[in-house]
């Protein structure tokens, strides 16, 4: 018998909750109920593995905790376990909704990281609703946090430290072994140090990229796809000289320049995969997750071949926009 190939999937925050709707729940099931209809799709021919993001849920759930001035505020730990838990329901019942032939399990994933890992002197995740740079820079003051630029808006953002293990890697294969979809290593995992054989929970969100890059290997996944709210990665992004690369090595990727909050660790996770594994990875929209897959669409990242090759046409728009 032939075993469907195995990909890992994974959702970025933002094509579950396109950027300036707002943080409700129906909005969020709604979302959800698209991005299960594709997948369903993709599940028919491919053995899936889903994590997701979670920086606009944790960011609201944070914001939430001012409501009790006399409640010392949860720790992000805690809050991105809780947004874990209600995108894995949201997300397992979807895919339930429109998938016959097998069940959707969610698991609540935590991952190791390095107590003295450089990040946490530099936050760089964004997480939480989109501000003015007044009422940004206002909030901050006020709160203690720090805040930056993403695109023409302000955010929140945190440590990032990189994950280290996937604690639930054993009974994340043994389900997908089993027949089971599933939904793991959401938001990144949940952040734990490990001392004296005991976990402890921090105060930060890990990168969900280099999460999934991680799950990818460790499960011995045949393609990595990163699903975004962009159709490929750019050069020259937002610029009237941008160009969609159409394929590229990890050699090309690197030699090009992404921002550090959303479309560098896609470009780093991306990179480390295909190096490690010599195995193919994608990144592009969800809408276009057939292309993604057999090849057709997204940014193809392959070992070996150009470095760089554009999508066709980018080249006589650059021209034109000049």
């Amino acid at each position: 018998m032939t075993i469907a190939p195995t990909v890992v999937v994974a959702l970025g925050g933002n094509a579950l909750l396109r950027r300036g709707e707002r943080l409700e729940a129906a909005t969020q099931a709604q979302a959800a109920r698209d991005a299960a209809r594709i997948l369903a799709r993709a599940a028919n021919s491919h053995r899936l593995v889903i994590t997701h993001g979670n920086g606009p849920q944790v960011g609201l759930l944070a914001l939430m905790n001012d409501a009790y001035p006399d409640v010392e505020p949860y720790p992000l730990d805690v809050l991105g376990s809780e947004t874990v838990g209600q995108i894995g329901y949201v997300l397992e019942m979807q895919l339930d909704n429109f998938i016959d032939h097998q069940d959707t399990v969610a698991v609540i994933t935590r991952v190791i990281v390095d107590a003295d890992d450089p990040a946490f002197e530099r936050p760089t995740k964004f997480i939480g609703p989109t501000y003015g740079e007044a009422e940004a820079r206002a909030i901050a003051a006020q709160r203690g946090w720090t805040v930056k630029p993403d695109g023409p808006a302000w955010r929140r953002v945190v440590p990032s430290p990189e994950p280290q293990r996937i604690v639930q890697i054993n009974a994340i294969r043994t389900l997908l072994e089993s027949g089971f979809l599933v939904v793991c290593a959401g938001g990144g995992g949940v952040p734990v140090v490990e001392a004296a054989g005991e976990h402890r929970g921090v105060e930060a969100v890990i990168d969900k990229d280099y999460t999934a890059a991680l799950l990818a290997m460790e499960i011995d996944a045949d393609l990595l796809v990163l699903a975004t709210d962009v159709d490929a990665v750019y050069s020259d992004f937002g610029t009237p000289g941008q160009r969609a690369l159409a394929r590229a090595t990890p050699r090309g990727l690197r030699a090009g320049t992404y921002p550090a909050g959303s479309m560098g660790p896609k470009v780093e996770a991306v990179c480390r995969f295909v190096e490690r594994t010599g195995r193919r990875a994608v990144i592009g929209s969800l809408e276009e997750l057939t292309g993604m897959l057999d090849g057709s669409a997204g940014t193809q990242v392959h070992p070996d071949g150009p470095d760089v090759e554009y999508a066709p046409g980018h080249d006589s728009e650059h021209r034109k926009a000049q």
